[in-house]
This record gives structure tokens, sequence and C-alpha cells, in this order.
């Protein structure tokens, strides 16, 4: 097989290339109907197929043999243990966690929302709500008050799971105090939390509404499969979007497993029985795709890594997890590699460490710079491979495809389309450009199994936000181009999301928290260039007239403020005064050209500016701050 003819394959006869990736998996019912249209005119995968995607992950492999494999492999530094969980045991503790959820009155479409740190029971809650065909929505544990009660609100679940705390480093956050205000201010209150008590911080429970998880689980029964058709979801994940409000990515339990199974042998060469290690975290997408879902659909051996790349204990973490449980694919954000560079330029913490069982490093999450990618390469002497998806696909919409036919790699380069995503770099006009022209990334549709079919209880505002642009395009969000070989390149959001450490936050949403303060008239965030985690939020502010204020005491109000309201997760410590913002005639801030500015890059002054001199002027500003400052191209 050659990657031509596979990617050939999946673009001219799709139905017949997905109907035979879907006849990997176990369904109650196969599907005849591989692709139609649902009532909004969306395509979707396997319409008339019905599964669970649960019985997938676990019941099929104990079925078939593989009930004593480790399922799970958990290592936590930060509390010095570690457990193995073999396929038995955790379908055991799935089913047990499924009837728990079954006696709070969890069934079909109900929606469950787990805010859980990296524990293998955030795991069983996410698999427990598939068993039931009830609808998961995992929140990351990083998030503020604010934010958790805005996904409550939007998801509306019957019942929460959390967990008394989280760890970070050596900090415990008590998880419970959050969710208690969450829930209050929130106006929709479910049903039922159920916590998981960790001895680190043992959580306050409150009469008639909080469930003990390990008293509670111990009375309840297994629950069996409950059968769902392919288009039913399986999750909702919430992802940054440019008005502040978290946009809900709806993911379908079809589409979804066989993109999974598929991917991780096409593009990440993992067969059964091998260790997958993704480092990151189950509330974001890599987690749902690459520590939970594919890994487990796979047939595979998953690590559950509680710890940070560095200073848990030190910058050989990573490589003491490799060695350990011979991971053969380690995936992570490029921003750990660099943390790890930066507290170990020598590379002493590698030594003693055997890694001959690792075959391939992948990144995602942001963009991987060559020099990053180059010192990974050799470093450790193996492939590193740059691959570039979004919450929204699910799976990389490109990659250098590793079980397929492994290509040259190009520093910079994502390698090429994933079988299924038909990649166009398109002009305004929404016409495609020439070889190595910079345009719009754009996936022609029908986009393959796994990416979101709608944006929860908003239809429009996933076709306003994706579909509307160009007729019969998805539109990313991203701008780059492809070489004269077809390879991409993806050079940067086109909106004010950006990517800090290989999480997506809503610069307006730092905005709406910065404004909020009484000496702020006026303010913008922007994401400038950070040699750790890709990018970094830098606040300018405006302040009201009259207004004297400490410029070093409203910078410490304004980060506590955006930590309070976001969490830590933002990674906001900066925010300057400048006497005006640069604006067009139609009073838009020009946030492109601010970072340009500020990461020293070449910058156009645009026509429509109000005042070509408040450009120089906030240059100035960002220069005496440290920052680079730009050149008029």
């Amino acid at each position: 097989m050659t990657y031509q003819s596979e990617y050939s394959r999946s673009i001219d006869h799709p139905e017949a290339f997905w109907a035979d990736k879907a006849a990997a998996l176990d369904w109650f019912k196969a599907p005849t109907t591989i692709l139609s249209r649902d009532e909004n005119g969306m395509e979707r995968w396997f319409a008339d197929g019905e599964m669970n995607t649960c019985h997938m992950a676990l019941d099929y492999h104990v079925a078939n043999g593989r009930g004593e494999q480790v399922a799970i492999y958990y290592d936590s530094p930060v509390t010095a243990s570690r457990r193995a969980i073999t396929y038995r045991e955790l379908l055991d503790q799935v089913a047990k966690f499924a009837g728990l959820l079954q006696q709070q009155g969890v069934v079909k479409g109900d929606r469950v929302l787990i805010y859980m740190p990296m524990v293998p029971e955030a795991a069983v809650a996410m698999l427990a709500s598939a068993r039931l065909g009830a609808i998961h929505s995992v929140v990351f544990g990083g998030f503020a008050a604010n934010e958790l009660a805005v996904r409550i609100e939007d998801a509306a679940p019957k019942v929460v799971v959390s967990a008394s705390c989280g760890i970070e480093i050596d900090r415990i956050i008590a998880y419970k105090p959050l969710l208690d205000e969450a829930i209050a201010t929130s106006s929709h209150k479910p049903a039922r939390t159920i916590i998981l008590q960790r001895p680190e911080a043992v959580a306050e429970l409150q009469s008639g509404r909080d469930l003990d998880w390990q008293e509670a689980v111990a009375s309840a029964p297994a629950a069996d499969c409950t059968s769902v058709l392919a288009t039913d979801p399986l999750y909702i994940l919430y992802t940054s979007g440019t008005t502040g409000k978290p946009k809900g990515v709806v993911r379908d339990n079809g589409g979804h497993a066989v993109a999974m199974k598929y991917s991780m042998k096409a593009i990440y060469d993992m067969n059964p029985g091998d260790v997958f290690w993704a480092a990151s975290d189950v509330g974001w997408v890599v987690g749902h795709s690459y520590i939970v879902y594919a890994p487990l659909l796979a047939g595979l051996s998953t690590v559950f890594y509680e710890g940070k790349p560095v200073r848990t204990p030190d910058a050989g973490a990573f490589w003491r997890v490799v060695s350990d449980y011979r991971v053969k694919a380690l995936f992570s954000a490029p921003t750990a590699f660099r943390a790890i560079r930066k507290e170990d330029p020598e590379s002493l913490c590698l030594q003693g460490y055997d890694l001959s069982c690792l075959k391939t490093v992948f990144m995602a999450g942001e963009r991987l710079d060559p020099p990053t990618y180059h010192w990974v390469k050799d470093l450790l002497g193996v492939p590193v491979v740059d691959h570039w998806w979004q919450t929204e696909t699910g799976w990389a919409i490109c990659a250098n495809l590793m079980g397929v036919e492994p290509m040259p790699a190009k520093a910079g380069s994502a390698t090429l389309p994933a079988p299924g995503f038909n990649v166009q770099i398109l002009d305004e006009s929404g016409a495609p450009v020439g070889p190595n022209e910079q345009g719009v990334v754009a996936l022609k549709r029908p986009l393959p199994p796994g990416c979101l079919p709608t944006i929860w209880g908003d239809f429009n505002r996933f076709y306003e936000g994706y579909l509307s642009t160009f007729e019969g395009y998805y539109v990313s969000g991203d701008g780059g181009y492809k070489d004269e070989e077809g390879y991409v390149f993806i050079m940067g959001r086109t909106d004010d999301v950006i990517n800090v450490a290989g999480h997506r936050l809503s610069t307006g949403e730092m905005e709406e928290v910065l404004a909020a303060h009484p000496a702020v008239a006026e303010c913008a965030v922007i994401g400038v260039a950070c040699s750790l985690k890709g990018q970094k939020p830098l606040g300018l502010i405006l302040l009201k007239d009259g207004v004297e204020i400490d410029a070093a005491a409203l910078q410490a109000e304004l980060v506590a403020s955006v930590r309070h309201k976001i969490g830590a997760v933002a990674c906001f410590k900066e925010a300057l005064v400048v006497s005006r913002l640069p604006k067009t005639r139609s009073g838009k801030i020009l946030r492109k050209i601010l970072r340009q500015i500020a990461d020293g890059d070449e910058y156009t002054v645009p026509s429509t500016i109000d005042d070509p001199s408040s450009l120089a002027e906030i240059a100035d500003v960002l220069a005496r701050s440290g920052f680079s400052k730009g050149e008029v191209a």
C-alpha cells in the first residue's frame, strides 16, 4: 500500500473506502448507508449502523482474549503512585460506574459533565457514560468556576462527576469549592454530583446532592451496553470561541470510532498490544482521542500520566515513563519538549534510560518550530512527526502516515493530508492558489468520519463559523500553504484564538475580564511569540481619563482577575498601559499588526488606519517593555 493509493481512494471513492474501515469494528448492526445527509444538510457517516463505543473499546477485547492485557498504565509522580489496570478490570469498573449513573437516572441522550484530574477514574466516567448512550462533556480541571459554570449551563448535565482535588506539581487545587461555586452561579442545577475523594484533599460533601464515588459504586449493579445509532452523540467538548462563548463541539459515536481505530494504525503505526502514550490531559481533544478512545478501540495499552515534563521531579520525567512502560510512540505538544530543553539543555537527565522501545515521536497542538523539531530528532534518533488537527476534527487533518508509507519529513510542515481530508488553500474569493502561495486552509466537503457535525444546540453557529465562507468547504480558521510536492505548512490562526502550550484560548474572553476592571477604558489582548509556550497573551490597556493607578498594581489585579475568571491555564501575566490603541476608521483594533510588532515581524500600515502615528507609539511602548519592535515593510 502506498500513501497516494490510500489517499486517492479516500477522496475518489469515500463510501467504499470508509465502509472497509468500518468493517474492522464490532457493530451490533453493521451500517449499509455509509454516507448521507441529516436534517441540516450536513454529511453524516454510517447513519443506520447500531453500536456502542464502550462495547467496541472494552467488551469486545475481553471477549476476544485481551482481558488480562493492561489497558491503562497510571503513573502519578505528584502522588508517588502507579497502577496497571487490565481490560477486564477496566470493564468491571466501567460497568459498575455505569450502573451507578443509571441509579441516578442517567439514560441515553442525557449529559454527564466530568471535571477531573488525570486519573483513570476520568476514563471510567467517560466510558461509563458511553456505555449508557449518555453524552459526556469533560471540562479541563484547570478551569476556574466561571468557565465551569458556562459549560454546565450549556450542556445541562443530569450528573456532574468530579474529584476532591487535582495536583499541579506540588500544589493541591481543591476542585470541590470550584464546583460548588459553578453550580451556585449556573442557571442549570445538576441533580447529582459524584465526587472521587483523594487523600491529598478530602472534600466536604453536600447532603442530598453529593455522592462519595467509592461508597456509592460499591453497591451499584453492573450495567450492560445500550445500543445507539452511529450518528448519536458520544460527547461534547468545549473549545474557545472568538466571541468568548465556548463552542460545544459534538462528536458522534460511529464516525468517531471508525476514525480512531483507523488512525491508530495508519498514522501512528500501532498494533494491538503496543504501548501508546499521549502526554496530554483528558480535558483536551488529544486526551479524548488518544489517551482514552483510540488506544482502547485498537487494543493497545495507554498511559495516564499525572505529572509534567519537568519538575516532577526533573527534566527526565518523559524519558523515565517511556523506559518504564516500553512506550512505542510518544505524542505531546512542542511546548513540552521546549520545557525539557530549557531545564536540561545538555540532556543529562536522559542518561540511564533505555529508550530502545521508542519508535516515533508525534507532536501537535501548536506549530512545531524547526529548532525544536531538529533538537528532538537529533536527541532521540527517531522520526519526529508534526501533524496538524483541531478539536473540531478529532484527528489529524495532515500527517506523515507512519503505518501506511512514511514520507520524507520537512521541518515546519505537517506533511500531507490524511485520508479523507481534501485540503485546499484558497484566496479571499474562494479560488485555489498555487504552490507556495499563502491562503486560507479549507477542507472540501464531505468531511471524513470523526469530524464534528454541529455545535451543541446551535447548528447555525456551526454553519456561520465554519461552512458559510466558501460554498462546499469547511474553513479551518488557519492560514498556510502547500509546496510544489503538496506538503502542507500551517502558519497560524486567522482569528483571535491563541495557542498557549497547546491550549486554544480566546483573547476575546480575556478582554472581557480586563475590561471589567474599573480603571480600564478599553483593552486588547494579543498572542505574542513565546519560546517556551508557542504563544502567550499580552494585554494592552487604555485607562479611563483621570484615573491614576500604579502600573504594577494594575497588572497584578488584572492577572488575578484572569486567573479567577478563566484559570491559570490562560498563562496571563503581562499587561501594559498605553495611551491609545491603533484602529481602523471603522473602530476595529488592528490586532494582527500589534502581534507583528510585538514579534518583531515586518508589517504594512493599512490604508484603513485611523491614525498611523499610533502604531509607532505602541511599537515604542512594546520595545521599552522588552518586546521586539517590528519594522514597517
